[in-house]
Parts: structure tokens; sequence; C-alpha cells
């Protein structure tokens, strides 16, 4: 093995002592001083600050401690008292950061001036705020309209968001991707069909009335660490959760509570899945076609016996449109047929639908090993069409629950960031401001990169984010990049996105959320939105990291300004010297959801924007939630080979990571210290390879005949792994996923499933 790479058998908790380490790890290895660490008192609070991290729902009555482990890493990553000096740039070329590491280039701190890059000395350069604004909008200026991107990430507030999309629809072009199309957009699409409403239907008081919860494809314990805490009470309810993913992630297997002295000092632990179904990568819809298939079998047991309904019959007659079709499908698909595709059994499989059939309210929760697979928007139809059959939506104590990532992506669409006009209020926009917003539909990300492969973008305006690292096909894309004449990063730390550049590049410096924004003097608030479509408002607490910095609105309008023909509407000025004046725009804009928005911001646990699904009303075109009939059960029809040699590689994350952003090496739930770069395979596929655990391997992409894609160098690591499969870390595996893999109409990148080929490195 790698003299750096240890590897041992997880065995912990999610939780416990293992997270306090982990928080107290990062507070000292960031610097971040004592006063400021008092700062997770006031996480997720209603007079706090919303975390920056993920967007797990915020209580009305929060723990003392209303923070976990990734939000308190989140927290002294921003807070961090290290910066990048004046003289950093002068003692490294950006070529020579080319070598470093995602982790070791974020970790320099704080960026707290405005750079250019200079290409003659290939270094970047301070440059002052007016110098880079006016020649940014000058660019901006001569480009054509429609080959400019704006792209988001899912941090900025509601108000920056809201003024981003203004700026871009003024600019002339709806090209407003975020970092949604790269995750959840799969959802937006197919709940949209299904039920009426592009998000789910779950909040924090059905998880104290469902009686039992299915998982799909969410790892809790790493990406929404906070859920825990809801999950533990329903277990201690006698809640069955049933949990259907590759991995036996800690999170969904057991849980200390480091809020509870009794289960630290005795090392209690709650079980958390009751069933632990280890699906094949892209077996969703196979699974859940057994279980439409068991709960069939027995409706028709209990009607043959006189007995009562299984099927909720009143629900799906009044509430329901395709049914028949559905059940037609369901019942001619054999179970051979589904077993060879879930990698599941029929006993597992009706073990799991037994309980759901004894179950009154069930939620269906999912993360994105449902949504990043070319069949993505299917696996959502799916999971409805399960919710449905026993009228699971609609009613205390069940829903769907899709669990969003970064901490307002799902927020930045209900103020307008999508590429799809007919999404937006755009009328609206015309009678407000008065101009004529572009009609024509924009670039969502796979678009994006696309165009930039084929020349046709100009410039590139980054609203935080890690653009270049997040998205697939990595080679590729890099080299494209260099190519884009312009790009403008609005960033608090340096990254792959900053050292992979265009021909002109700007790094804009920004507040973080948790820091105090003052305009003329006066602290300012934002607000987000968080997975559960509940709004909050959020105070800064900590000081700025310098003086010099501008926050996203002001740097947003200043954009604004310096590119766009002035208009008496538009007063970014004093939007800027006083946020409520855009939430007051905010509100005329959308008054169904965000009337008196700057009276309810506050809100304890946020005020719901109107759902109406949840109230089992449904705006599709029937006028009734939707059955959709599945059109293959393959996960990857497209992609799979067929090769007796290939894997299915599917991507994870680490709980040393939060998307993009690399915390440590690490990652303690699955025994990995010191490298990522590591190859999770079953010992069955070990020997059938004929490779050691240890070996180190390299990767190729085993479809496409566009372009060669591999990763060299990974070090094979044994785990508990379907056979055929294997797992590497997000971002590092994305050179194998092409572009053009991506879900069928939502376009999300299916990183979920691809076919690959192993061999035994040359240079061991």
């Amino acid at each position: 093995m790698k003299e750096e790479l240890k590897v041992e058998d997880p065995t912990m908790p999610a939780g416990g002592w293992g997270s306090v380490k982990e928080v107290t790890n990062i507070l000292l290895g960031q610097h971040v001083p004592i006063k400021d660490s008092r700062l997770l008192m006031k996480q997720n609070k209603p007079d706090g600050y919303a975390c920056v991290s993920c967007a797990w729902a915020k209580p009305a009555n929060p723990h003392p401690f209303e923070f976990c482990e990734s939000g308190a890493k989140a927290t002294a990553w921003e807070t961090t008292s290290k910066q990048i000096g004046a003289d950093f740039f002068e003692r490294h070329t950006v070529t020579e950061l080319e070598a470093w590491s995602d982790h070791d280039l974020e970790d320099l701190g704080r960026l707290t001036v405005p750079l250019r890059w200079d290409a003659a000395s290939d270094r970047y350069r301070p440059i002052a705020w007016d110098a880079a604004f006016r020649e940014i909008g000058a660019t901006l200026q001569e480009c054509a309209r429609d080959k400019v991107v704006f792209y988001s990430s899912g941090r900025a507030s509601l108000e920056t968001s809201y003024m981003y999309q203004l700026f871009a629809r003024m600019y002339g072009n709806n090209n407003l991707p975020d970092s949604s199309n790269m995750c959840h957009e799969s959802t937006s699409v197919g709940l949209q069909k299904s039920i009426g409403v592009p998000v789910g239907t779950v909040n924090l008081n059905d998880f104290e009335h469902t009686d039992c919860i299915f998982f799909f494809g969410q790892n809790v314990g790493v990406n929404s660490p906070r859920m825990l805490h809801q999950l533990q009470e329903a277990r201690k309810r006698g809640v069955q959760i049933i949990t259907f993913n590759p991995l036996r992630e800690r999170g969904l297997v057991s849980f200390t509570n480091p809020q509870s002295p009794l289960e630290m000092l005795t090392g209690a632990e709650t079980a958390i899945s009751t069933q632990y179904h280890q699906v094949k990568p892209g077996g969703d819809t196979a699974a859940l076609m057994g279980l439409c298939k068991a709960v069939l079998a027995q409706d028709d047991e209990a009607r043959a016996g006189g007995a009562q309904r299984v099927l909720d019959t009143a629900f799906l007659q009044e509430h329901t449109h395709g049914f028949d079709d559905f059940e037609q499908s369901v019942r001619d698909c054999t179970w051979g047929h589904i077993e060879r595709e879930s990698g599941l059994t029929r006993s597992a499989i009706e073990a799991a639908a037994d309980v759901y059939c004894k179950s009154s309210a069930v939620m269906g929760v999912y993360g994105m090993g449902l949504t990043q697979h070319r069949h993505g928007v299917q696996n959502v139809t799916m999971l409805v069409n399960f919710l449905l059959l026993r009228g699971n939506i609609g009613k205390p104590g069940a829903g769907i629950c899709p669990v969003r990532g970064h901490s307002n992506v799902q927020g930045q669409r209900t103020v307008g960031i999508t590429e799809k006009p007919e999404l937006a209020p755009l009328d609206k926009l015309k009678e407000q401001y008065g101009f004529e917003p572009p009609r024509e539909k924009g670039m969502n990300t796979v678009e994006a990169c696309e165009a930039m492969l084929a020349g046709q973008v100009e410039a590139y305006i980054g609203l935080g984010g890690n653009f270049i690292r997040a998205i697939p096909d990595t080679v590729r894309m890099e080299a494209a990049w260099r190519q884009l004449p312009l790009t403008v990063q609005i960033s608090t730390k340096l990254n792959r996105n900053h050292i992979i550049h265009g021909k002109a590049s700007y790094i804009l410096p920004c507040l973080g959320r948790i820091e105090i924004d003052r305009q003329g003097g006066v602290p300012q608030s934002v607000s987000i939105e968080d997975s559960t479509a509940y709004m909050h408002g959020s105070r800064g607490m900590a000081e700025p990291a310098a003086d010099t910095l501008l926050s996203e609105p002001a740097i947003v309008a200043a954009l604004a300004k310096a590119t766009l023909l002035p208009n008496p509407k538009v007063d970014w000025d004093g939007w800027v010297a006083d946020y409520s004046t855009v939430r007051n725009a905010i509100a005329e804009t959308y008054p169904k959801i965000f009337h008196e928005f700057n009276e309810r911001m506050w809100t304890p646990g946020g005020f719901r924007k109107p759902l109406a699904a949840a109230e089992r009303v449904w705006n599709t075109p029937s006028g009734k939630a939707e059955f959709f009939t599945p059109e293959t059960l393959q996960g990857d029809p497209d992609t799979e080979t067929g090769d007796p040699h290939a894997l299915r590689l599917f991507t994870v994350r680490s709980d040393g990571q939060f998307n993009t952003t690399i915390y440590s090496n690490d990652d303690r739930f699955r025994g990995v210290t010191g490298s990522r770069m590591v190859l999770f395979m079953s010992p069955a596929d070990i020997a059938r390879h004929g490779l050691s655990n240890g070996d180190e391997v390299d990767l190729r992409t085993a479809v496409g005949v566009d372009a060669e894609r591999s990763v060299a160098g990974l070090t094979v690591v044994p785990y508990d792994i379907p056979d055929g499969c294997v797992a590497g870390y997000y971002p590092e595996c994305n050179p194998l996923i092409p572009l053009w893999h991506h879900a069928i109409d939502s376009k999300v990148p299916a990183a979920k499933s691809i076919d690959v080929l192993i061999r035994r490195s040359a240079v061991q």
C-alpha cells in the first residue's frame, strides 16, 4: 500500500466521540479563536445564522447544540483565521499551484482582496475593486448576450440569488445553471410530473407522526447528520427504517447522540436501519418495482380472503391517474427480472414490502443515489408510485422527502435561478422592472459545458462554487475552460476553479454568511430556504475576515451597474444599502410565497411556501397525482457494456468533505485515512481480477469512443459492496464520467453508475 494510506475496519457509530474529536480537530486546525468557536451555539437558531453546509430543516425549538459535525466543519472553514497573504502569489505561480490538492488550496484560508490573473508572470495580482468591476463590465458589454454563463452554487442567499437572476435576464439570457443541475434536477422534473410540485412534501412534524421510513441512496451520516436526531427519536418510538443503499453507511447503521451525556458516557448506540438492503447501483427502479409487486400480491391475498384491502382504493380513485397501466406493468414484470436488475432477492424485497403494508404513514427519503442515474427521473417517479399505492402523500407522517445538498440550493430556484423560462415569472419581471426578459431557454450545467467544448461560451461568472471540479469529464473540460475568454469567480477561498482559469480571470472575494455584513454601518440579514421548503432569516455573527471584503449582494450589484444600462426601476445601490428592500422586491415578484417577507422571516422554524401536493391538490395536467410506468428496469442501458470484465462504478463522498470542499483526506466511517485515491471492491471481485488488498490500479471508462477517460493510481480496498460494483470518491473519479452520460430529461450527470475496466498499474 501507499505509505500514507491506512485502512482499518470501521466499527464506530455516527456521532459519538468520533464526531467530537473531528469538530475539535478542525477548530484547532483552522485556528478558530475560542470566541468564534462559540458561534456554533448560534448555528441554525432562530436568532442566529443558517448553517452554510447542508440544507436540512431548522426546527422551531432547536437542540442546545443545533449543529452537526459537518456544519461545525463548514463554520470553522469559513471563520478560519488563516488568510492568503499579499505575498502568496509572489511565491507561487498559478501553474505551480495546479499540483496542489483540493484540500491544500482551500486550507490556505480566506481570500481578502480582489485579484486579476497576469499572463506575463502567471500570477494573480491585486486589483482595485472599481477597476475590476469596470474591466469585467466592459468585457461583458462586448460579449454576445447568449454566450455568457451565470452559474451559482447553492450557498448564495435568497436576496443575492434574486439580484443575480435579474442581472442575468437584464443582460439578455436565461443562462442560469446552478448546482441543482448536478444533483436534484431529477427531483425537480420527476416530482413536478408526478405530483405537481418540484420539491418534497415532508416537514419536520411528519417525523413525529410517521410509523415507517424508507431510505434510498442517501448517506445521512455525511450529508445531513442533523437528521439523525429525527431518526433516533423515530426509532425510539418503534418506527421501522428500511434502507436501500449499495454501501452500509455508518449513519444508517447506528448513532450515538453527542448531545446525550448518558450515551456519550456509556457508549450506547441507537440502531437506525431495521432492514438494510444493499441494492446494486442503478437497481433502484427494479427494487421499487419489486416492492410494488409485493404490495399488489398482498392486496390480492386480502381481497381473496375478504379482508381489508392493502391498496388505498379510495385514494387511488379520487386522487390518482394512470394506476391501471402501472398495475399491469407491475404484474407483467417477473421476479427473475427484478432480482437480476436490483441485485436483491425476492424474499428480501417482500420483507420490506410487508412492513410497508402494515404501516399507516410512510415517508420516502432519498438523495443522489436515486437522482444521478440515466434513469434518475424515473427513479423519482417510481418512488412516488410506491407511496401512492397506500395514499402516503398528503397526510401527517407520510410523504416524499428529497434531501437537498447545499444550504440554499432549493431557495435559489424559488427566486428565479433557472435556465427554464417557463419556471420564472417573466411577465411579472417585465412589469416590475420595465424591460423585456429573454424568452429563450438558457443553458443548464451540462449544456453550458457542451457549449464550452464547442467554443461557444465567451464569459463565465461564478457566484460561488468550484464548477470545474464538480462537473464530469474533467480532462476535456479543463482544456476547454482554459480557452474561455473571461472567467470571474465570487469566492471566499482559493479552489481549483481559480487555478484552472480563462484567458482573463478575476477572483472577487466576498463575505461569508456567518460574517457580520454591515452596509453604511448597519448590520444586514439574509434569508435561505431549507430542504423542506421553509424560509429562514440568518444574521451574521462573526467579524469579517478583512475590511476589504464586499458582500455578495454588493458584488452582484456592482457587476450589474458596470455592465447594464441604467434602469430607473432597479435601485441597485438602494438594495445594497438595505437588504430588506430586496426582500420587498422579492415579495412583489412572488406575493403568494413571500408576502410580509421581512416580518415572517424570523418565525421560529421558518415559514413554508405553499405546497399544493401536501394538501392533496395536484397541479398536473390531469389534476391528479400521476402514476408513471417505467421504461426499463435497467439502471443504465446505454452504458452497460455486457463485458464480463467490466465493473459498475459509482461515486461517493467521505465524512471529510462536503461536495467539492475537502476538509481532510480521511474517511473515518469507511476506515480510510491519509488518501482519497482508493477504490472500494468486494473481496470476490478482487480475487476475480487477480488483485490483492493494497494493489494500485487504473480505471478506464468502458464506453464512449469520443475520448479516452481514465483515472490512475487508485489503491484497492476490500469493502462490503455488491459484487460486480466498485466505488470511488467524488470528485476524484469525475474524469471517468462522460459529459453525455446524464439523466434523461433532467441532464443530471449520471455519476452513480458507469461501466469501467480495471487494470493493475504499471508502476507499483
